[in-house]
């Protein structure tokens, strides 16, 4: 097996850790990598734009996964369109700085 660190690529989460996943060493593919990926995550593949492997290199091919080492750093990079948001974005009440008292102000 081959163990892999992925993680979704989400710099406005305050904790974004990797989770470890294995492949078996047989069936090293870039569509089985993604298939793993996205399950273990709880991802549509559809959702993902592409796989980096951190810090700068985009996984586009067989021959690339198949090069991976263990305990290499990947990331799925999502793609998200208005109709289908893939992450909550907090209500303005939620939001730090937000004032109730001054929302509620009449001119």
């Amino acid at each position: 097996e081959l163990v892999l660190k992925v993680r979704i690529q989400n710099p406005n989460l305050r904790e974004n850790d990797f989770i470890e996943i294995e492949l078996d060493r047989q069936e090293l593919t870039y569509k089985e990598l993604l298939q793993v990926s996205c399950r273990e995550l709880g991802v549509n593949p559809e959702h993902v734009q592409k796989i980096r492997k951190l810090p700068n290199t985009m996984l586009r091919k067989d021959k690339d996964v198949a090069r991976l080492q263990d305990f290499q750093e990947l990331e799925l990079v999502l793609t998200v369109s208005d109709k289908n948001l893939l992450f909550r974005v907090p209500a303005l009440s939620e939001r730090s700085g937000y004032n109730k008292k001054a929302s509620e102000l009449t001119y």
